[in-house]
């Protein structure tokens, strides 16, 4: 199966315009490591939210940690705000299964109670295995079952999808 790729830079434009419209004084925001924290670091600065921006680093928090282990190249979460009462937006790159989304949701809880948490995601691959679904969405991209789509971030900041078949 040949997959066309949408270009990650057009699909971030169009993430941040859905975005503008939804974002006040009183949004939050937070990057989930790795692709996450890149797409998450962009909106902030473009969208200029005012509150500093959080990055989570779930690895604890995944259902497959005893498997997987914790990668060599993750770095601490930071929350540099009280979550509590906030609205949050939580920015991850790809959706998936919802597994990463749900691990990232149980370590914001250990941090305080937000009012509301909204899933931003530059883009949606589908193949949900828990009931997790996105708010805003740059794109919805159909890849064959089993590959891997990964963002990647060039030394000047340009994003780009990358898909693997196995």
């Amino acid at each position: 199966m040949s997959v066309t790729l949408p270009d990650a830079e057009k699909v971030y434009t169009d993430l941040l315009a859905r975005l503008k419209p939804a974002v006040t004084g009183e949004t939050v925001m937070v990057g989930i490591q790795t692709g996450g924290a890149w797409v998450a670091e962009r909106l902030h600065r473009d969208l200029g939210i005012a509150a500093p921006l959080g990055t989570l680093n779930i690895s604890f928090y995944r259902d497959d940690y005893s498997s997987s282990g914790l990668h060599s190249n993750v770095r601490p979460s930071q929350i540099p705000f009280d979550v509590n009462g906030k609205r949050m937006l939580l920015v991850d790159d790809v959706l998936y299964t919802g597994r990463t989304v749900r691990g990232a949701m149980n370590e914001l809880f250990d941090y305080g109670r937000p009012d509301t948490i909204d899933l931003v995601v530059l883009v949606d691959r589908g193949e949900r295995q828990l009931p997790i679904c996105a708010q805003f969405v740059g794109a919805t991209v159909t890849v064959p079952k089993g590959a891997k789509l990964d963002l990647r971030r060039d030394d000047s900041g340009r994003l780009s999808l990358h898909l693997e078949e196995k």
